[in-house]
């Protein structure tokens, strides 16, 4: 009986870590940080290279 508590609580640690790895990897959070929520944006770098000549 302690082998299987053992075990589940092995293979929930498991998941677990398993779905960090995923969600830190996962191709729809990169939006600009790494908390994926969208609020930041991703910087264009044009944009700011046009508004640095423009001041000149």
């Amino acid at each position: 009986m302690e082998n299987l508590i053992i075990v589940l609580i092995f293979i929930s640690a498991i998941v677990y870590l398993g779905n960090l790895i995923y969600k830190n990897f996962n191709p729809k959070n990169k939006t600009g940080c790494s908390k994926g929520c969208g609020s930041c944006g991703v910087i264009d770098f044009d944009k700011i290279a046009l508004e640095m000549g423009s001041n000149k």
